[in-house]
């Protein structure tokens, strides 16, 4: 598997092509801006885009998309859940005073326990609310696409629309039970690993005792 990060936008977010060396088949996970700028990734691959898959609908991690999607018919896959918040794109835009290019809808639904393919890697479907209503995570053999869910050092906003701070904190907990050596590709800022956030990050330490505590 080879994991291309390309930052972009004003909000430095990250959108990750992901190519499965065996099959030359690739996916854009959250492209969030300078959708131009992906393409160009893409086409240095030599890669065959199948799908773009969202983590959640924030707009700095769907602005990317429109550009993609003139050049490559190839479907978006959100959770619906996070429906209210895509159709906000242009509005949360106006609101920041940013450029946004409107995504097409997207084509079909992902949900708890999907399994996606990449060539020969799965991909199980994490749903992890508490961000955003339909967040999910993208989970590999040896890393996971976390999205806002989890950075290094800290976790994603809880005090925006549709935001649950209850939801996040359990997510966490769940994300906290994947092996310690997953790679964590987060939405904003660099790689960690599921061992060292646990060891170092106290957002994600505190919500897997309370989690744990509250089993017992």
């Amino acid at each position: 598997m080879i994991v291309t990060a390309t930052t972009v936008g004003p909000f430095e977010e990250n959108s990750y092509l992901v190519v499965d060396e065996v099959s030359g088949h690739a996916v854009y996970i959250d492209p969030g801006d300078e959708g131009e700028r992906l393409i160009g990734v893409l086409r240095r691959s030599g890669a065959t885009l199948d799908a773009i898959w969202l983590t959640h609908a924030h707009l700095d991690h769907i602005g990317g998309i429109a550009a993609i999607r003139r050049l490559y018919d190839v479907p978006i896959l959100m959770h619906p859940l996070d429906a209210p918040v895509y159709a906000r794109g242009t509005e949360s835009a106006e609101l920041y005073g940013v450029p946004f290019d409107p995504p097409p809808p997207p084509d079909g639904p992902l949900a708890e326990g999907q399994v996606l393919r990449l060539g020969g890697i799965g991909f199980d479907v994490m749903h992890v609310p508490g961000h955003a209503p339909g967040h999910v995570a993208f989970v590999g053999p040896d890393r996971v696409f976390g999205g806002d869910l989890l950075f290094a050092g800290s976790i994603g906003r809880t005090d925006m629309p549709y935001c649950d701070p209850t939801a996040m904190s359990e997510s966490l907990a769940r994300i906290a039970t994947l092996p310690g050596v997953h790679i964590v590709h987060p939405g904003h800022g660099p790689a960690t690993t599921i061992g060292r956030e646990l060891r170092d990050n106290p957002f994600l330490s505190g919500a897997a005792r309370v989690i744990g505590s509250g089993a017992r």
